[in-house]
């Protein structure tokens, strides 16, 4: 496979007293004992992992663990205090601010939870929006826009002005607009999240199959592990700004890292994971005419 996003030693500490926070950090001081000794915040904590190209990658945790100061810090919407995060092999931190208007332009999609669409412009042009920052020329971009209103099922609503839709159709719209830009990597943040459990359904569905036609780079940010599960190829769960675990949905339900993931996993629903072959135990071969039957019976 290969890796779209690397993620380096990546750390970010909000706050005065840095170098003495770093210190701390060290010395293996938690999250509340460095903001009471120095008033500085860990938002993340020496972060380190890949991202492969065409996954989608949840990124799980509660509220104040630091997943969203992490997605920022991707796309360098937040600095990091220190490591580094590549994208195509490309340092992020070395770009100058032209360089990182074009990789944002160029490589990023981002969701939000708010939907963030302009109310004073149709659902053509808020899809549009990216193609037209981009200085697209209008044919192009009206094409684009609606290709990707399309696939998100909303073919007819071009002229419509978000405050007509529902809430799931708006956030069909957000989606849109990343995909007409041809993005590489949808940054999502807690996408879903306001939406009503029926809309975040039909969205988590059609995240899916879109995935299925065009094999983006996905990072979902999230709180809800079933969600997590559905959508994942793989999840990473952070506490206080530090990574707990990162695997496969199958296997962080089967083989939790610690008590904290553990605890973590209580009470979702793992019909949507595990499937007979996850739990089976795997056969074993025994030659009968050498081990006899008492040891293939043992083993």
């Amino acid at each position: 496979m290969t890796e779209k996003v690397k993620v380096k030693h990546l750390t970010k500490i909000f706050g005065k007293q840095i170098s003495q926070a770093k210190e701390l950090m060290k010395q293996g001081k938690s999250k509340e004992e460095i903001l009471a000794e120095t008033g500085c915040t860990i938002g993340v904590n020496d972060a380190s992992f890949s991202i492969n190209e065409g996954e989608i990658f949840v990124v799980m945790g509660l509220s104040g663990s630091g997943k969203s100061t992490l997605i920022r810090m991707i796309n360098r919407l937040i600095d990091s205090t220190d490591g580094d995060v590549d994208i195509d092999d490309q340092s992020v931190m070395d770009l100058d601010k032209e360089g990182l208007r074009k990789l944002r332009q160029d490589k990023f999609g981002m969701v939000f939870q708010n939907f963030a669409l302009f109310p004073h412009l149709t659902v053509l042009q808020n899809a549009e929006y990216g193609l037209t920052l981009k200085k697209v020329d209008q044919e192009t971009q009206e094409k684009k826009a609606k290709d990707a209103l399309e696939l998100v099922g909303l073919n007819g609503y071009d002229q419509q002005y978000p405050d007509q839709l529902s809430g799931g159709m708006q956030q069909r719209v957000g989606l849109a607009r990343a995909l007409a830009n041809d993005a590489e990597i949808l940054l999502m943040d807690e996408a879903f999240s306001a939406l009503d459990p029926l809309y975040r359904k039909e969205m988590q569905d059609l995240l899916l199959q879109i995935q299925e036609k065009m094999h983006k780079t996905v990072i979902f940010i999230g709180h809800d592990l079933n969600e997590a599960l559905k959508l994942g190829d793989r999840i990473m769960i952070m506490r206080d700004g530090n990574i707990e675990q990162i695997g496969a949905p199958e296997d962080i339900l089967t083989h939790p890292a610690n008590d904290y993931v553990e605890r973590f996993i209580e009470g979702v629903d793992r019909t949507q994971v595990l499937t007979a072959s996850s739990v089976m135990a795997k056969a074993h071969v025994v030659n009968i005419s050498k081990a006899g039957p008492r040891v293939a019976l043992r083993r």
